[in-house]
């Protein structure tokens, strides 16, 4: 008797090994993507910040304290307006990146165009306490020379200092204007406004661009003000201008006094 030979079991797994395999192949491109989407990158996802009156109290201080020369009592706000950025060791994962990258209140940027590379956390503090302080100091030598006042005489203090960075350096020249001598004619420079801005300033008055200016103007909006200064250089970045507030370019701490004069007095104005 012949036995028939059992059928070959092989060509069934042989069917499948093909899938198999592909299945299999896919399993690191799936897991590549995951990865991708949830692993830190070298980017900082940046929002809109605080902001803050210059002209008024932070913390149970005054932000600036004015001594050897009269103070005026002031009305109306001078904000000075900050962005908020992931920190320079936080990367942000491929989903965050996407989402801000099509949200008008998100910017996304390299890590390095926000904070100084290759320093830890503490030396990114330092550096931006610094450049705070600095900018400062160039602030009040701006505002006194513009109003010929003695440096030797008039003392200027300065508090915030949990706000780093040198942008807020024009509202400070500012404030110390409005509190010393107003809009010149015994009225306020901000005409009762609130009055947000952001701007480098050097010893000599000149206003220099900052990063996330749109993004300020986005917090200032928020916040009540109805102008917005911001470097001439940058008015092109900032179109169009959240509803219902005013961009006025500024390139001197002068040309700032003179367009919050005007504004006051019902005159013309510079506009982005």
């Amino acid at each position: 008797m012949t036995t028939r030979p059992s059928p070959d079991p092989s060509p069934r797994p042989r069917l499948l090994a093909r899938p198999r395999a592909l299945a299999l192949g896919a399993v690191p491109a799936v897991a590549l993507l995951a990865v991708a989407a949830f692993a830190p990158l070298p980017y900082s996802v940046a929002r809109p910040g605080q902001t803050t009156d210059v002209l008024g109290v932070y913390r149970g201080t005054e932000v600036i304290s004015v001594s050897g020369a009269p103070v005026r009592r002031t009305s109306g706000q001078l904000r000075m307006a900050a962005i908020r950025a992931t920190g320079p060791h936080v990367g942000a994962s491929l989903s965050e990146l996407a989402d801000g990258w099509f949200r008008t209140d998100r910017a996304v940027m390299p890590r390095e165009a926000v904070f100084p590379s290759g320093k830890s956390d503490e030396a990114v503090a330092r550096h931006n306490t610094t450049e705070m302080k600095s900018s400062q100091r160039a602030a009040t030598s701006a505002a006194l020379r513009l109003l010929k006042q003695d440096p030797r005489r008039v003392r200027v203090r300065l508090t915030l200092d949990d706000v780093g960075g040198p942008s807020a350096g024009l509202m400070f020249s500012l404030g110390i204007v409005d509190k010393l001598a107003g809009d010149g004619s015994g009225g306020d420079l901000t005409g009762g406004r609130t009055i947000a801005g952001t701007g480098t300033i050097d010893a000599d008055g000149t206003v220099g661009p900052v990063g996330g200016a749109a993004l300020k103007t986005r917090a200032a909006e928020r916040d009540g003000a109805s102008v917005f200064l911001v470097p001439k250089a940058e008015c092109a970045q900032l179109q169009p201008a959240p509803d219902g507030l005013r961009l006025v370019p500024v390139t001197t701490l002068r040309d700032a006094v003179h367009a919050l004069r005007a504004l006051a007095g019902g005159g013309r104005v510079p506009s982005c």
